[in-house]
């Protein structure tokens, strides 16, 4: 256990917590699976699977929970929730006011990277650096409350920061899988019904392209769109930078055709891929690292 996370501990302890609980290419067929796919045995399926050459369109989903407010509370006090449903885990205010850093780094943000830990935005190391991780689990977390999602803690976000009593989650309340709201613009990795980790993501744009294919040598054209559906990751690349077909990607794990889940240095706040889903390249080290996407993981994405 870590410091970090000893620290929430102790928090939860001490009664001052109240916890309850490309991109590669794009869906256009140009992708050359021949000069992209690596030799990986793909392994049975121990979780019932759709087609992935077709989504379901059944969506894993039984219950939603929304309580993101419009503006920033005046006060400290919670906002109120006349409903919990199962996928949603309290966890109460935090003990003192988060500061309003900006994106200074020292004590105060260190604080800032605890308490996005303990709702569910995975900032990295609690190190008080105000880097790239810490950045994106900012935005994320304006992004789930509806603020600004400028990527800087100011007063707005260090208010909701303080006050608000739930972990996020994502519509999906049964199964393990990957969740993809493009409304939102967030990744949830969701196991046994729970979510337990939300990340700034960028999908694609939906914008027609016509572009190089690094890999052929030819023109390729289509729509930057991320598929909806219910797919399952098929193949990856563990170690480093490939080259996709319109780019480098980092560490991608595939799911439909040449759209994969794959580390980024750039991830802003608006849809920019050619249909990929990018994480930022420290996110995607941590999926790897932990194992959270193993080949066969349902990945719904939807919108």
């Amino acid at each position: 256990m870590n410091d970090l996370h000893k620290l929430v501990v102790a928090l939860c302890c001490t009664g001052a917590l109240a916890v309850n609980s490309a991109c590669s290419t794009t869906t256009s067929a140009q992708a050359n699976d021949s000069t992209t796919r690596p030799a990986v045995t793909e392994p049975a399926d121990t979780t019932p699977a759709p087609d992935t050459a077709t989504p379901d369109t059944t969506a894993p989903v039984t219950t939603v929970a929304e309580t993101v407010p419009d503006t920033a509370p005046e006060t400290t006090e919670p906002a109120p929730t006349t409903t919990v449903v199962s996928n949603v885990e309290l966890v109460g205010p935090w003990p003192v006011a988060i500061v309003a850093v900006g994106k200074e780094s020292g004590p105060d943000t260190a604080a800032a990277q605890l308490r996005l830990t303990q709702l569910g935005f995975w900032a990295g190391d609690g190190d008080g650096e105000y880097g790239f991780a810490t950045t994106q689990a900012v935005m994320a977390f304006q992004k789930y409350m509806g603020l600004d999602p400028s990527g800087k803690i100011d007063q707005d976000t260090a208010n909701w920061l303080t006050v608000f009593p739930e972990r996020a989650h994502g519509q999906a309340d049964d199964g393990t899988l990957v969740e993809v709201d493009k409304t939102k613009q967030l990744l949830f990795l969701i196991e046994d019904g729970k979510t337990i980790w939300a990340f700034n993501t960028s999908t694609g744009s939906g914008i027609a392209y016509t572009a190089h294919n690094q890999n052929t040598g030819e023109i390729e054209t289509g729509d930057a769109v991320t598929p909806n559906g219910l797919w399952k990751t098929n193949r990856e690349r563990p170690n480093g930078w490939w080259s996709g077909d319109l780019g480098d990607i980092y560490r991608p794990k595939y799911f439909r055709g040449g759209v994969a889940i794959h580390g980024m240095t750039r991830v802003p706040n608006t849809p920019v891929s050619h249909g990929c889903v990018r994480l930022s390249t420290m996110a995607m080290d941590f999926l790897w690292d932990n194992d959270l996407v193993p080949l066969g993981t349902p990945v719904w994405v939807h919108e």
